[in-house]
């Protein structure tokens, strides 16, 4: 159904833009190692000069999309979105779609930048196209991850110091038995603080069932709120093996990409909660109705971004964190963590916590020198 704000927007363009953004410090999991963050930022602008962007990152082992395909995906689709309501965002989905498959990162990029764009020409900020906010201020998960447990140790002192209260482990990456021994030391030094901080780990899918269950058992019981996608995307049965020998609470991330997902791993009580992606479900609306269903399963939520994602698509997942019924397994923003980011003002973390942003549309300004600076070229071809 169309939103009232904005009406009588017109898309008069649609651009996807890839760039390359440096990180600060490469960030290590278990498929990958992230050293810079390829997106794809989307400008869309309207008959009357609002413009509004959105943002997804390249994610080829979680949706299968590389930077070059979703420029081409992008232009595929664009010519189904030209002189449409800009406020018809259930309309601009189907018509999405009907011109391409999967895809959805491409399309989560184009929904972000289409609510950006209407709630800047209806003057408020994007929350309002949900209904108003439920909370202002939030905790940002700080993400933690080496072989080295000195090292976790120290960055995790350093970051609860700096006001962080929120935590995630990157596990996965070093012996079952060794990662379960660095999680149990930096948990239970954060739970003695006292202050209620949020410890989960995180695998992406680096584990096998048994790999699993010997991280679970060396982690024991300290405390740990939740461990992330132990096993492969869509081994179900392997991830309700682990929750079911397992006290710590088990949630899928790389499993998620619907709702019929994420009832299939309450079905099977294969997870007690999940993460959630624009990229990986196709936009904001999708990712609040995900939300919703949990809420209605029991299930817990975190609501993420993708390594590596600039304040573009981390203003949007904070907007949408800021109206979803429940948060309880925080939320991850990654903006921070780039050398160089796209807007003339990088979102801001402070204290370990973030505002949700009261001005127009997303609430950042992008800066388009930057990113033209660092804009990359791909040869792009029509596909029948």
């Amino acid at each position: 159904m169309a939103n009232d704000s904005g009406a009588g927007v017109k898309i008069k363009s649609i651009e996807p833009i890839a760039v390359s953004l440096p990180m600060k410090r490469a960030v290590t999991m278990a498929a990958e190692t992230v050293t810079r963050a390829d997106n794809v930022l989307v400008r869309v602008e309207s008959e009357d000069g609002f413009v509004g962007w959105g943002e997804a990152a390249s994610a080829p082992t979680m949706t299968g999309e590389t930077v070059a395909g979703m420029t081409a995906a992008i232009a595929q689709m664009t010519p189904a979105l030209l002189n449409r309501a800009a406020n018809d965002f259930a309309g601009a989905s189907a018509a999405m779609d009907a011109r391409m498959y999967g895809n959805t990162g491409a399309k989560a990029a184009i929904e972000i930048a289409l609510h950006d764009l209407v709630a800047r020409a209806a003057r408020q900020p994007l929350y309002e196209l949900f209904g108003g906010k439920m909370r202002s201020r939030m905790p940002v998960l700080a993400v933690i991850g080496s072989t080295d447990a000195a090292a976790d140790l120290r960055e995790a002192r350093e970051r609860f110091a700096a006001g962080y209260r929120a935590f995630k482990i990157k596990v996965g990456i070093g012996a079952p038995k060794a990662d379960g021994a660095r999680t149990r030391a930096v948990c239970q030094m954060l739970k003695a603080s006292g202050d209620g901080c949020l410890v989960s780990a995180d695998a992406n899918q680096g584990f096998g069932v048994e790999e699993a269950m010997l991280f679970t058992a060396a982690v024991g019981d300290v405390g740990l709120d939740f461990f992330e996608q132990p096993v492969r995307a869509h081994d179900l049965a392997g991830m309700a093996r682990v929750a079911a020998a397992s006290r710590i609470p088990i949630g899928a991330d790389e499993g998620i990409h619907s709702l019929d997902d994420i009832e299939r791993h309450h079905e099977r009580k294969s997870a007690a909660g999940v993460s959630l992606k624009a990229i990986k479900l196709g936009g904001l609306r999708a990712l609040l109705e995900a939300c919703r269903l949990c809420d209605r399963l029991g299930m817990k939520v975190n609501i993420s971004c993708k390594t590596g994602e600039s304040s573009v698509a981390s203003a949007a997942a904070l907007h949408l964190a800021s109206v979803a019924p429940d948060l309880a397994w925080g939320l991850t923003l990654t903006n921070s963590g780039l050398a160089e980011d796209v807007t003339a003002t990088p979102l801001p973390i402070a204290r370990g916590h973030v505002e949700v942003p009261d001005r127009w549309g997303l609430g950042v300004e992008v800066d388009e020198r930057s990113v033209r600076r660092c804009q990359q070229e791909f040869a792009t071809r029509k596909v029948a």
